[in-house]
């Protein structure tokens, strides 16, 4: 060993976004002039330099340089002891090497944000938005929700009520509103409410919301339903207050004739009245009975009874696009969006869903044409996770022939959000582009036909997918 070397310190504390100096002494004890490079190595290498980099000594001689630690304010300077080592390389001996060790503590920092997605909800009688909450700072986080509004107009269920996050992570929290009082009847209602992050020794963090409560009826059906009451009261009462007079002529002609010419025999019997004559009616004719309303002149015409539209779904897209271009390969698709619902489909290549408006996507309905149909499946969030991956569907949807609907995901209230989509086609490419919450469009990825997959989004169970883009 011809090489001597010394830290000063041995141990160092810096804070995150800070910076913090070492020096590290050499002495060359060989018998030769030497040079001797530094490199450092370990975790936290990326944030140390070393001035100068280079050291040339004579024989006998002491040199020093600066180790400067400077870990940025992020989830990835992690808090308390980092070991670090400087590799010293000598020109003339590279095979006497030497790593001095040091340690250097990152002193902790919390840092918290928090959103509502969507930030305003409507309903009835509930409301479902989510918390998203995301640990910037580099210790673990605990918290707990809870929830107020003014005139505690709002009860609240929150699942789960306390959390723990990974520094770098999000979690998610899932929140029913419910009206105290319902509105049966009249125009809709704005309640803001405030959803508070906990945390042991610092102020809470707020998060305000809107719930938007509607009436149960709307107001101009409770004010006909008033007019009708009163209208019928009055009725009954008019009907109740008027007596009509009844008056006999029969009793009163037989009178006059007993005085004006008597008779011996009994006097007939006065004839009734004639029945009054039937009214005409005519029964209309029935949505299917096939008459044309032709002949005998008097028939009216037949009722039309027009069918509901079908539903504009990725199938008839795709169809659409197959008639002006029968050779061609197309893919139609549509998003299923958090607060938003079904959006209208697009072809090839063009964007579905919403791009930082921070909703995510629940389901999605692929048609292919061209391609020999197309299979998916997809990974959706995991409230249970403990890997920090969300859970992959139980099975792949598979259509073989194309111009047909392909469903991954779903749509139903609550459903959890897609992490992954992973989907092929039976000939040629699939090729994809994805907007994740938090991060850029993705780079178009491509691959080949079955059995190949094509895979768009990430595996962190805290970032959905916002929106995609999907070529053949």
């Amino acid at each position: 060993m011809s090489l001597w070397t010394s830290l000063e310190p041995a141990s160092a504390t810096v804070d995150p976004g800070g910076s913090t100096t070492v020096r590290l002494r050499l002495r060359n004890t060989g018998d030769v002039v030497d040079e001797y490079r530094f490199e450092p190595v370990g975790p936290i290498a990326p944030w140390t330099t070393v001035e100068p980099p280079t050291l040339r000594l004579f024989p006998g001689t002491t040199g020093t340089v600066d180790l400067t630690f400077s870990p940025p304010r992020t989830p990835d300077a992690a808090a308390g002891p980092n070991p670090y080592a400087v590799r010293i390389t000598p020109t003339e001996h590279p095979e006497a090497t030497t790593v001095p060790e040091g340690n250097l503590t990152i002193t902790p920092f919390t840092e918290v944000r928090a959103e509502l997605v969507p930030p305003t909800v409507k309903g009835r009688f509930r409301g479902r938005p989510r918390l998203a909450v995301d640990n910037l700072g580099n210790t673990k986080l605990t918290a707990s929700i809870s929830g107020s509004d003014n005139g505690d107009q709002l009860a609240y269920e929150i699942h789960p009520g306390s959390v723990q996050i990974e520094p770098g992570r999000a979690a998610f929290v899932r929140t029913t509103l419910k009206p105290r009082q319902i509105i049966w009847f009249g125009s809709k209602e704005q309640r803001p409410f405030t959803l508070n992050v906990l945390r042991s020794g610092v102020n809470p963090l707020p998060v305000e919301g809107t719930y938007i409560q509607r009436g149960f009826l709307p107001r101009w059906l409770a004010t006909f339903f008033g007019v009708l009451l009163a209208l019928t009261i009055t009725f009954v009462m008019l009907w109740i207050a008027h007596k009509p007079t009844v008056i006999s002529g029969a009793t009163e002609e037989t009178a006059a004739g007993a005085t004006l010419a008597p008779s011996a025999s009994p006097s007939a019997t006065p004839a009734l009245p004639p029945a009054p004559a039937p009214v005409a009616t005519s029964a209309a004719p029935s949505a299917d009975s096939g008459d044309s309303g032709g002949g005998g002149g008097g028939g009216g015409a037949t009722p039309t009874v027009t069918a509901k539209p079908k539903a504009d779904t990725a199938a008839t897209a795709v169809n659409r696009l197959a008639v002006n271009d029968p050779g061609g390969r197309h893919i139609c698709y549509r998003a299923f969006v958090d607060g938003k619902g079904w959006q209208k489909p697009v072809c090839d290549g063009t964007m579905s869903g919403t791009a930082g408006q921070g909703r995510s996507i629940t389901a999605l309905n692929v048609a292919v044409y061209g391609v020999q149909g197309s299979a998916g499946t997809a990974m959706v969030y995991d409230p249970d996770s403990t890997n920090g991956q969300g859970k992959w569907l139980p099975s792949w949807t598979a259509i073989k022939a194309d111009g047909r609907d392909n469903y991954i995901g779903s749509s139903k209230a609550d459903a959890p959000y897609l992490v992954t989509f992973v989907y092929n086609v039976g000939s040629g490419q699939a090729c994809n582009s994805v907007k994740v919450r938090y991060k850029e469009w993705s780079d178009q990825v491509c691959n080949n036909a079955r059995p190949d997959l094509n895979t768009a989004g990430n595996f962190d169970n805290s970032r959905f997918i916002e929106a995609i883009k999907l070529t053949v």
